[in-house]
């Protein structure tokens, strides 16, 4: 049997307040939700161990340290070297009953890369369960996150669809560049 590759990797939760990300983190980490709104202040860290093949079959054993950033645009300019240095991915999080969630996900994405350089990105579009109220449709997500080259998933938090492969997706996009395969 092949010994799995270790590794760790930071990942930072970035979007709007109250678009969900301590929740997504939460489902991912404990599997559990909460729905009372608690304001994020600062960051918060949390920690996961996954493991799981490469495309090409390679086993990967990854110590996750991920971070859950306040969603305060002032805040974010103000600390962003302390929050986002280091980081190796970043899941940009938004709510999907409510567009400008959306449409502010750029300068998120943008502000960790001119903290750490251009890293792995994926789009969680949060609150899959109350797709009868969203704000915006697959047309408007391709045109937010077509210039990152990145995939996007549906997810909810309160459900936990799609919140596991959401992070894997991330998880081995990280492995994928940082193993050069």
């Amino acid at each position: 049997m092949i010994e799995p590759r270790r590794m760790k990797a930071k990942i930072c939760l970035v979007g709007e307040h109250a678009v969900g990300k301590t929740s997504l983190i939460r489902r991912f980490v404990l599997d559990e939700f909460d729905d009372r709104y608690i304001v994020t202040l600062g960051a918060k860290v949390s920690k996961k161990e996954l493991s799981f093949p490469l495309k090409d079959g390679t086993p990967v054993h990854m110590d996750m340290t991920i971070w859950d950033i306040m969603g305060s645009k002032g805040f974010r300019e103000l600390l962003r070297e302390a929050y986002f240095h280091g980081a190796q991915g970043i899941l940009a999080t938004c709510d999907t009953t409510r567009y400008e969630t959306l449409e502010d996900l750029d300068s998120w994405v943008e502000s960790v890369f001119r903290t750490v350089g251009e890293i792995p990105v994926v789009f969680a579009i949060n609150k899959a369960d109350l797709k009868d109220q969203a704000a915006f449709g697959e047309e408007q997500i391709k045109l937010a996150t077509e210039g990152f080259d990145a995939p996007w998933f549906h997810v909810s938090a309160k459900t936990g669809n799609n919140v596991e492969g959401l992070f894997r997706a991330l998880a081995g996009t990280i492995a994928e560049n940082a193993l050069g395969k």
